[in-house]
Order: structure tokens, then C-alpha cells, then sequence
């Protein structure tokens, strides 16, 4: 500490709210924890949709185009896609929690999506398009 009464006062420029932690993609993809911006959600959306759909159209050459058998096939390709509907429907989820995280916004907000018409509408606005605060929140500080 300085005791020149003259001196100029002295002072941290970091505060805590400018502090931003990255997240991983792991914790992007499958942790429900953390805030992220719209550029990460509406990537990690593309990627993951994109990704998604090579996998079942894959799928269907393979049981449909290679096989014989149209009814075991069928059943084949449908036992698949049930169980490709885990790890996407879980991917999706985690990032709107993560979304409405960085709005402020508790995780339950997902469940504005059983509103008919308005419910949809009312997150593609709010979590997609508009932007979280700078600052940290209720949910920790913003993500890079």
C-alpha cells in the first residue's frame, strides 16, 4: 500500500463479470451447465442436424438399398432411428438450457415449446435471435 496521501489511486481493472470461460465441446454438446452465445448455438445446431441427417440417410441405403428383406429392414431402420433420437434429442436440449442460461433464464423456459404456435415462435425469437447479457448472471459468466 502506498502512503503518499498524493499519489494516485490504484485499482484492479479485471472484474469479475469480464472474465469468460470457455467451454469445451463436450460440455457444449452434453452438459446442462453454462452459458453460450447465439454463433455457438446456431453451429452447434447446423453441425449436429447436418451430422443427423448423413447418419440416416446412411442408414437407409444400408438397410433399404442392401438388403432384401423390405419387412426386417424396415423394422431395422426404424430400431435405429428410435435409438439415434437419444443422443440428438439430448444434444438439443443441452444447448437451449444453455441458451436460456446466457438470457437469464432458467432451463425450464424448454418447456415453452409445448405452446401451440406462439410456444415455437416465442423461442426461435428469445433464444435464438436475441442476445445475452455481457455481463456474468444468475448462471456464471458468459462463454467464449
Amino acid at each position: 500500500m502506498n502512503t503518499n496521501i498524493y499519489a494516485s489511486p490504484q485499482a484492479t481493472l479485471e472484474h469479475e463479470s469480464d472474465t469468460v470461460i470457455p467451454l469445451t465441446l463436450k460440455q457444449i454438446l452434453f452438459s446442462f451447465r453454462g452459458r453460450i452465445g447465439r454463433k455457438v448455438f446456431w453451429l452447434c445446431l447446423l453441425v449436429s442436424t447436418l451430422i443427423t441427417w448423413v447418419i440416416i440417410a446412411g442408414l437407409a441405403f444400408i438397410t433399404f438399398a442392401l438388403s432384401g428383406n423390405t419387412d426386417t429392414s424396415s423394422s431395422l431402420y426404424l430400431s435405429i432411428m428410435y435409438l439415434l433420437c437419444i443422443p440428438t434429442g439430448w444434444i438439443g436440449l443441452a444447448l437451449q438450457a444453455k441458451r436460456w442460461h446466457d438470457r437469464n433464464k432458467s432451463a425450464w423456459w424448454i418447456l415453452i415449446m409445448f405452446v401451440p404456435v406462439i410456444g415455437p415462435l416465442w423461442m426461435l425469437i428469445e433464444a435464438g435471435f436475441m442476445a445475452g447479457g455481457p455481463e456474468a448472471n444468475n448462471y456464471g459468466p458468459p462463454s467464449a
